[in-house]
C-alpha cells in the first residue's frame, strides 16, 4: 500500500471488536461500544494510516465505527454519513446465524431477506453514492464501516452485484485496499490484520 491511481483508491476499515462481532450476533442499528481489545486493535490501525494523505475519511455514524475512527486517529477529519452504516438485519437484529437458520433453513444475509430489514439491492445503492465520491474525489480515501456493508462495497467497486459480497469475509480491525489496475477496478488487499 498505497496504489495511487488517477481514478482514486480507498482503504476499507472494519470497525474493532464488539461484544456482538465476538459472538456472532448481527448488529445494524444497536450502538455498542469496542470491547478493550477492539479499542486496542483499533489504536494499532494509526502508525498505518498515518502515512497517507486522505482526501476523504468517511465513516458510518455507528458508535463502533466513529470510536474506531477516532482511535485510528483521524477525530478531526471524519465526515459522518449514513450510507455507510451497516445493513438494516430487521427482525434478526441481535440474532446469530445458528438462531435465524433455526426459522429460515441455510439463511444467509446474502441469500435470503431480513424481514423489516434491508435488501442487498437496497445496501448497494448506499454504497453506490459512497463510491461515486470516493472516486470523483480522486487520490486515496478511507472508510471506516462493517462487515457486511464493506463486503457488499467491495463488489459494487468491482462492479458485481451486491450479494457477490459473499466472496469478501472481513475480520474486525482489518484493512482492505481496493483500486484499479490501469481501467480496471481491482483489490490490492483484503482483510489485513494490523499489528
Amino acid at each position: 500500500m498505497p496504489h495511487e491511481s488517477p481514478l482514486g483508491s480507498v482503504l476499507l476499515v472494519r470497525h474493532g471488536e464488539t461484544a456482538w462481532s465476538k459472538s456472532g450476533q448481527h448488529t445494524s442499528i444497536t450502538d455498542l461500544p469496542l470491547t478493550p481489545e477492539g479499542e486496542e486493535a483499533a489504536r494499532r490501525l494509526k502508525p498505518v494510516l498515518a502515512k497517507f494523505d486522505f482526501r476523504l475519511v468517511l465513516c458510518s455514524p455507528r458508535l463502533r465505527a466513529t470510536r474506531t475512527c477516532e482511535l485510528a486517529g483521524f477525530a478531526d477529519r471524519m465526515e459522518v454519513t449514513d450510507d455507510l452504516a451497516e445493513w438494516f438485519y430487521g427482525d434478526y437484529e441481535g440474532l446469530t446465524t445458528p438462531q435465524i437458520r433455526e426459522k429460515a433453513p441455510g439463511w444467509t444475509v446474502f441469500s435470503q431477506p431480513c424481514p423489516g430489514g434491508e435488501t442487498a439491492e437496497q445496501v448497494g445503492a448506499r454504497l453506490d453514492r459512497v463510491i461515486a465520491r470516493i472516486r470523483q474525489a480522486g487520490g486515496t480515501s478511507v472508510v471506516f464501516a462493517h462487515g457486511h456493508c464493506l463486503r457488499v462495497f467491495a463488489a459494487r467497486w468491482l462492479e458485481l452485484p451486491p450479494v457477490e459480497g459473499k466472496h469478501f469475509v472481513l475480520k474486525t480491525a482489518t484493512l482492505s485496499e481496493l483500486g484499479y489496475e490501469r481501467e480496471t477496478p481491482v483489490v490490492h488487499t483484503w482483510n489485513a490484520q494490523v499489528g
